[in-house]
């Protein structure tokens, strides 16, 4: 493309771009003590830097992106032609007139409205302190994270590529209804890119800079800490070096914030490629692995439930609903074995009615000892938190007991009384909250029922679990509360790009886990009501909770835990904008709703994305064929390190955590193959191989192979009729016919007949 072409393009857009060379004092936390800059203008594409100590070539050149309008290709070379340039980086900088503080700004997994809320700077786990920041309608107010300043004064984010589910930096332009993006490799030959976005004074410029090797300036981003030291180290360039960077730039219409999630939807890999999962473990021989584990080490025998962890502490003793309380025994329900099953009906009897707290509300946490159980309203580290109960642990809780009464009911499990009053108690304190305030809040006194700290998403999860109780109690209060509360979710936050809350440990930082919750609740009143305005609405937030979802594998060096365990980092989903890890699975799903919605629309990318998630958990399971150093058999850690937040690059947190929950709900959740007849489809969404062959038109054989190391019980769906729905509680899923291949053979399948 002729460079006054390109020009003309980026003029057009209110664009220009420039090249800077940096140099940092690296015993000063890389303070950058010098830029030089060149930028590219009057249809010139090359030029030089002079530095204080030698002399850069820059040169640009371009290319349109096909079946992509708006899209460019652009080649930076940079060339030290003498000299020497010690402790430096080199950056491409994009800068925007036109800008407003009102623009929203994405960086996939790390900014959402560029962060741009109120910030307070407290330790982990970060709770309100401030009187004054506590209330039923205070704004959003999030931990100390990287973000735009919502305030007067510097406006700056430093991230680095691997903190994003891909490396990215998007924004919708208010001013001109139009949206661009920026779009990356991982890394360049020196490592992660730098991303760094920069307001003026008056937040009507902006520059977006992409930086080789990452430099991050005086301070990076450690757990809850947007002032740590910063470590980066800077590159020592000589003379005859070259550095290439490649970087898309996309211009589009953009009505809205909507219209910047969906267009992400269909660039997330066009520039860090798409690579299969090697098969290593099914879900089913993972199963067994992870019963006998929750057997030996989370019963406790003498009050008769399941840990969430492994009781080193209150709250991995018993947390009801998110890390897995009251949602593993759905699984082992499902899966497991006669004593299993007995133990979980145990568990029922030991949850009611104890924990039911005063407010109608679960208690939040409890500790068992010799004698007793006690029941905690909330964190009682904080005094000033002991009875602040986060909303979303109720509503996870009444959706998942309810799918274990119908699941009950199916298999001939009588049901107690105790155990319906108890879980209909809660699901009607819920409707009172909502008539009350007209908002679920945040946290709620466990005692009183009260809202503490309002706003959020954090019951994005109670719409579904209300149309369960309506399924289940037949009280028509159920679906008009979850359609009311689902459409004020819609308008306040997820018009807005933001969800929020759902993690008990991160304020109010947006997070993936609300952000699926809320798309189990549209999908639940589709199903319901058919009324397509849901089904629009779940087609919204699948795109927005796309973004937390890596689309890529993530390049570790050679002497970290990840890299020689060989972990893919495709479809791990990214926890909050403050836990800056990505995670194996979603907490706590198994990514259903995903498959809903291909069933009602037909379009494959949702299943695919179901695939990537399903497929990557079972890496991360410490398991009999392959241990992991230091964690014991069963267990899975939480977090898969593409950041240096906490633990460093490529390691990961040893311990019992709740994805060892999202493994085993994808075990009893999601069919290993779903054929979908409606498209001729087939889908695996296990760690298997499969083709179909048509013998004749009415006649299919399916052929089978296990390339892994266990022998495998797969569950085969077949669906003949997309819209015929499946029940709430996925029975026809669990009741799926499955055949067994043992390790490394085939079988062959007649599904004419199935």
């Amino acid at each position: 493309m002729a460079s006054s072409t390109l020009l003309e393009i980026l003029k057009h857009n209110s664009t220009v771009i420039g090249t800077r060379v940096n140099r940092y004092e690296k015993s000063l936390n890389n303070k950058l003590t010098g830029q030089w800059k060149h930028i590219f203008g009057n249809n010139r594409v090359s030029g030089r830097i002079k530095t204080d100590t030698g002399t850069w070539s820059v040169a640009l050149s371009v290319a349109r992106v096909k079946q992509k309008p708006g899209a460019l290709d652009l080649t930076i070379r940079f060339k030290l032609l003498s000299g020497n340039a010690d402790a430096a980086s080199l950056s491409v900088d994009f800068y925007f007139a036109g800008w407003s503080r009102d623009n929203f700004v994405l960086l996939p997994a790390s900014a959402y409205n560029g962060n741009r809320f109120e910030s307070r700077r407290i330790s982990y786990s970060p709770k309100l302190l401030d009187p004054r920041d506590i209330g039923v309608d205070k704004p959003i107010i999030i931990s100390d994270v990287p973000r735009l300043n919502i305030n007067d004064g510097p406006s700056f984010i430093q991230e680095r590529s691997g903190s994003m589910s891909f490396p990215a930096a998007g924004f919708y332009s208010v001013p001109s209804a139009s949206g661009c993006f920026i779009l990356t490799a991982q890394e360049s030959r020196l490592g992660d890119y730098g991303y760094t976005i920069t307001e003026n004074k008056n937040r009507d410029k902006a520059m977006i800079s992409i930086t080789a090797p990452v430099v991050r300036e005086l301070y990076k981003y450690r757990i809850t800490d947007n002032q740590w030291p910063s470590d980066d180290t800077p590159h020592n360039f000589r003379t005859g070096e070259t550095l290439t960077m490649n970087i898309r730039i996309c211009f589009f219409p953009c009505r809205n914030i909507q219209s910047l999630f969906d267009y992400m939807i269909g660039i997330r890999n066009d520039m860090v490629g798409r690579e299969s999962m090697p098969p290593l473990f099914s879900f089913s021989s993972t199963f067994p692995v992870q019963e006998e584990k929750f057997n030996r080490q989370n019963w406790v025998e003498k009050h008769g439930y399941y840990s969430v962890g492994m009781r080193e502490i209150f709250l991995q003793d018993w947390q009801i609903g998110w890390t897995g309380g009251m949602i593993s025994t759905y699984p082992l329900l499902a899966e497991g074995g006669e004593k299993t099953r007995q133990q979980v009906l145990r568990n029922f009897d030991f949850l009611f009615p104890a924990g039911i707290a005063p407010s109608g509300f679960f208690w939040d946490s409890g500790m068992s000892d010799d004698e007793k159980m006690n029941w905690y309203g909330g964190d009682i580290r904080k005094p000033h938190t002991k009875n602040w109960h986060l909303i979303r642990k109720s509503g996870d809780a009444v959706y998942y007991i309810i799918k274990q009464l119908m699941l009950m009911k199916k298999l001939s499990i009588t049901i107690k009384p105790a155990w319906e009053q108890g879980v209909k108690q809660a699901a009607d304190a819920l409707v009172k909250l909502w008539n009350r305030y007209h908002q679920f809040g945040n946290f709620v006194d466990s005692i009183t029922g009260d809202i503490i700290v309002g706003g959020s998403t954090s019951g994005a999860i109670i719409p579904a679990a209300l149309i369960m109780a309506y399924r289940y109690f037949a009280h028509p209060a159920y679906l008009l509360v979850a359609e009311e509360s689902a459409e004020y979710y819609y308008d306040h936050f997820i018009t807005k790009g933001i969800t929020c809350g759902g993690p008990g440990d991160a304020m109010q930082n947006p997070d993936s886990e609300s952000s699926y919750s809320m798309l189990e609740s549209f999908m639940l009143l589709y199903v319901q009501t058919k009324n397509n305005k849901y089904l629009d609405m779940a087609k919204d937030m699948a795109a927005q909770f796309t973004s937390w979802v890596m689309s890529y594998n993530y390049r570790f060096k050679d002497d970290c835990t990840l890299k020689r365990l060989n972990i893919k980092t495709t479809g791990s989903v990214c926890a909050n904008t403050q836990n800056k890890h990505g995670a194996p699975g979603i907490c706590t799903f198994s990514g259903i709703a995903l498959l809903r919605l291909y069933r009602a629309t037909g379009n494959r990318f949702y299943i695919e994305l179901l695939r990537d998630i399903a497929q990557h958990i079972p890496q991360m399971i410490s398991h009999p064929l392959r241990p992991i150093d230091k964690m014991p058999i069963g267990w899975l850690t939480e977090r898969v390190s593409t950041t240096d937040w906490f633990e460093g690059l490529g390691e990961i947190m040893y311990g019992s955590t709740w994805a060892e929950t999202a493994l085993m709900l994808t075990t009893a959740e999601i069919p290993s193959i779903y054929i979908d007849l409606t498209e001729d489809r087939l889908f695996l969404l296990d760690h298997l191989q499969a083709t179909i062959e048509k013998k004749s038109p009415h006649n299919s054989i399916l052929t089978v192979k296990n390339p892994t190391k266990c022998d495998c019980r797969f569950k085969l769906f077949i669906d003949r009729d997309r819209t015929n729905p499946l029940l709430f509680n996925e029975i026809e899923l669990i009741n799926t016919p499955r055949y067994t291949v043992e390790a490394g053979k085939k079988i062959t399948i007649d599904i004419s007949s199935e």
